[in-house]
């Protein structure tokens, strides 16, 4: 059952041949991405939030919050990770929670074509993937696991 909960939890292991670099230098290399064109920044974790490593994005046009909090666990050369959302809710006027996977938020509007007819045309896309793969591809480059959690640290 070991592949199939890792393809569930979403866990990917480091490309062969990479020698896994030091716990400092993994940390280094993930806070670095906040000055690249990233939509999220990289932060030290709170105390509350029980993880070494935070990544947040917020998408004020969906009204959409993500974090990702990174816990590194030298001695397994892994690095745990809890992805969060919170979106509007569609039954009620409050934010829904959810946790892992992927979706990509999309807003469109009809608009006339140069040949008069309407069309729906995409206005707005994000893809929380945006935020997930450069902080996953850093964690394989530097030769560590990166191991989804589904519940809590």
């Amino acid at each position: 059952m070991g592949r199939l909960w890792d393809k569930w939890t979403g866990t990917k292991y480091p490309y062969s041949g990479v020698t896994p670099v030091p716990t400092m230098e993994l940390r280094d290399a993930l806070l670095a991405l906040n000055g690249q064109d990233v939509p999220f920044s990289v932060r030290d974790a709170f105390p509350k939030e029980k993880a070494d490593l935070v990544a947040e994005c917020e998408i004020p046009k969906v009204k959409l919050t993500l974090k990702t909090r990174m816990r590194l666990v030298p001695a397994k050369r892994e690095v745990l990770v809890l992805e969060e959302r919170w979106e509007p809710s569609h039954e009620s006027s409050g934010q829904q929670y959810g946790r892992g996977g992927f979706t990509v938020y999309r807003q469109s509007e009809y608009q006339r074509g140069a040949d008069g007819r309407r069309r729906k045309v995409e206005t707005f896309r994000f893809d929380t993937r945006d935020v997930r793969d450069p902080l996953r591809n850093t964690v394989l480059n530097a030769g560590w696991t990166w191991r989804g959690v589904l519940f809590k640290f």
